[in-house]
């Protein structure tokens, strides 16, 4: 140790994450206690300063807080809905804001490029050794709808701009933020009519549950594209399944509702819909900015400074 003060006591899931943070931090770690606890068992120790929750799988483990004093809950997701309702009364959560946008903008670019230009029908065309050429759509001059302006519709934005589309940005609140007009979502019945892509990145909860309804789908032109890398209940999914069935719209997925997709659901034999397993952020890319992450807030608890993205309690 370098001070007089005890340790922090820090705990993360994997072995892999303490090693990236050990090498983050260097020095600092003598004044950090670090231990992997993927919190199926009981806890290191009665005081924890921050800790780590496994990644998939935080929801069926953050009760084994109960009874432990914990200043910093960092959670690995962007998404928090539903946290505070399991987590243990009192305690402070921050959310993975930084860690996942440009993973998940990414996946967004390709679920549109990959339904504009038709590559699942050219995958199933190469499986069966078949030569089966199409004109298809361009995401070059297409006008696209961004229903969601944080982190990861900025993050889409910034990926778009090379393609030439023509884009609009729609979020709670009008205003002009760095040079993009953003658009009040009560603007939408006067957008929508325009939007032959539309690109969901919203967060979860009783506020935006289908927010895509059959009013929103049937507002849209012809053949639009929906694209959903946000929440799976931002689409009621039997009004997109019913546009979808008619020709109407195409839809690609990372997010569905429900979720897991059942084997049997009719959203997998749609022959509009192109459909990820909720990969938005799982990308080489998480692990060190994860890592980084849980070594700032470190740094920031050793510094005496508050916790960045800090959404429940504090």
């Amino acid at each position: 140790m370098t001070s007089g003060i005890p340790p922090l006591i820090v705990t993360v899931p994997t072995e892999r994450l303490a090693a990236d943070v050990r090498r983050n931090l260097g020095d600092a770690m003598d004044d950090v206690e670090l231990h992997v606890w993927a919190m199926d068992g009981p806890a290191p120790s009665g005081h924890v300063d921050i800790v780590v929750p496994p990644y998939m799988s935080m929801a069926k483990v953050l009760g084994s807080l109960e009874g432990v004093e914990v200043r910093l809950v960092q959670g690995q997701s962007i998404g928090y809905e539903g946290v505070a309702d399991m987590l243990p009364a009192g305690l402070v959560f921050a959310n993975a804001a930084s860690v996942h946008e440009t993973s998940t903008a990414e996946l967004a670019v390709a679920l549109a490029l990959a339904s504009q230009r038709r590559i699942p029908a050219f995958v199933r065309a190469q499986d069966e050794r078949r030569w089966a050429p199409v004109f298809a759509e361009s995401l070059a001059d297409r006008r696209v709808l961004l229903l969601g302006y944080g982190g990861v519709g900025k993050a889409i934005a910034a990926r778009l701009a090379p393609f030439e589309v023509e884009l609009t940005a729609v979020a709670r609140t009008a205003r002009m933020e760095d040079g993009m007009p953003v658009h009040a979502v009560d603007e939408l019945p006067e957008l929508l009519g325009r939007a032959e892509i539309v690109m969901v990145s919203l967060p979860g909860g009783e506020e935006t549950r289908h927010i895509v309804d059959d009013a929103f789908l049937a507002a849209l032109p012809h053949d639009a594209l929906v694209v959903n890398v946000g929440r799976g209940p931002l689409i009621d999914t039997e009004a997109l399944l019913d546009h979808v069935s008619r020709g109407r719209i195409r839809a690609a997925l990372d997010v569905t509702d429900p979720e897991p997709l059942p084997a049997d659901h009719p959203l997998w034999s749609q022959p509009g819909i192109l459909i990820s397993p909720h990969v938005g952020g799982a990308s080489t890319a998480m692990q060190p900015r994860i890592a980084r992450l849980v070594s700032t807030q470190i740094e920031r608890m050793l510094a005496g400074e508050p916790p960045l993205n800090v959404v429940i309690g504090g």
